[in-house]
């Protein structure tokens, strides 16, 4: 997926926001199957289990009997068509997610080759929060950063100061809290 693209400076923020929010003593559920930023994850500490690759839009097994002390998100909300759902079923009472933001001068991300790969929301970062609050969590702290790429025209021109991605670090908000232990149960 990265051969010649590798988001260098997307990990680094996002690798930077979750140490400043998540200790590596906690246990993390990562949506999405395995992948370079959860190997990141494991290198520096953190216990991470990954999602098997199900369809979270439907299937909400693995986020509702794995009890991990938090759940991150990256990049995967806007590929689900009702990404409400899954967060409500989280058990786990923190959150760390990021998202692509929609950009006013680009239409939505298609892959033609894999349906996996497409995205079906592109938030504004309002909206994203607004997902959150309806869904239970409620956000602590969040930030943004541009994506400029190497290239030449208007569109990459925008990228210099448009900002592409949005984190979040949010918490259950204390009428959703569930209580548990935190064993796994995989």
């Amino acid at each position: 997926m990265y051969e010649n693209n590798f988001p260098n400076k997307r990990y680094k923020h996002t690798l930077e926001f979750l140490q400043k929010h998540i200790n590596t003593s906690e246990s993390i559920l990562d949506l999405g199957v395995e992948n370079p930023f959860s190997e990141i994850m494991k290198s520096k500490g953190y216990d991470v289990k990954n999602t098997g690759g199900e369809d979270l839009d439907v299937d909400f097994s693995t986020v509702s009997n794995v009890n991990a002390n938090v759940v991150t998100a990256f990049e995967i909300f806007e590929h689900l068509v009702a990404p409400y759902n899954v967060l409500k079923e989280i058990k786990a009472n923190k959150l760390v997610a990021s998202i692509p933001m929609r950009l006013w001068f680009s239409s939505a991300y298609r892959s033609k080759t894999d349906p996996w790969d497409r995205h079906y929301h592109e938030f504004e970062d309002w909206q994203f929060d607004w997902l959150l609050e309806k869904a239970g969590w409620t956000i602590k702290d969040s930030a943004k950063w541009t994506n400029p790429t190497k290239k030449i025209g208007i569109r990459p021109f925008l990228r210099l100061f448009t900002n592409r991605y949005y984190i979040v670090y949010a918490e259950r908000s204390s009428k959703f809290q569930i209580t548990r232990n935190h064993n796994w149960n995989l």
